[in-house]
């Protein structure tokens, strides 16, 4: 089983190399959620995930989550192949944590490369408390 601490990490390319480790049948555990950081301005993003959240009817959906951890799970479904029984098993092994529970210790959390330098990025967590979350760090 895998723990990966997803402090400073990009949402899209902590989500592909998830995807692709589910798919090759690994267990995965997602630390501190709400840290996962979202290239462009604070503006645009919230626009994007506003627009997404509002999208449909309160009945029919299609639903949208406002939570971090569970944002990054949706994230992670869009990239596996869920129409088969292999994307299904794949994500049933995903766990995501908004933030460090206290089973895990400090041994075996694998860290995120950091993002370059100089452009803009948004928390999650800051995307999810506007949205209307409540986030509990």
């Amino acid at each position: 089983m895998a723990i990966i601490d997803a402090e400073g990490a990009i949402l899209g390319r902590l989500s592909s190399r998830i995807a692709k480790r589910l798919l090759e049948g690994e267990d995965i555990t997602v630390v501190n959620a709400y840290k996962v950081l979202l290239s462009g301005s604070k503006e645009n993003n919230l626009q994007e995930y506003f627009d997404a959240y509002q999208r449909g009817k309160a009945i029919k959906g299609p639903y949208y989550p406002r939570m971090p951890d569970r944002i990054i799970r949706r994230t992670v479904r869009g990239m596996l192949p869920m129409k088969t029984a292999r994307g299904k098993n794949a994500l049933m092994r995903l766990q995501v944590h908004n933030g460090k529970p206290g089973s895990f210790g400090n041994d075996n959390i694998e860290t995120q490369p950091a993002p370059a330098r100089g452009k803009r990025y948004t928390e999650l967590g800051e995307i999810s408390e506007l949205l209307g979350a409540k986030v509990r760090r």
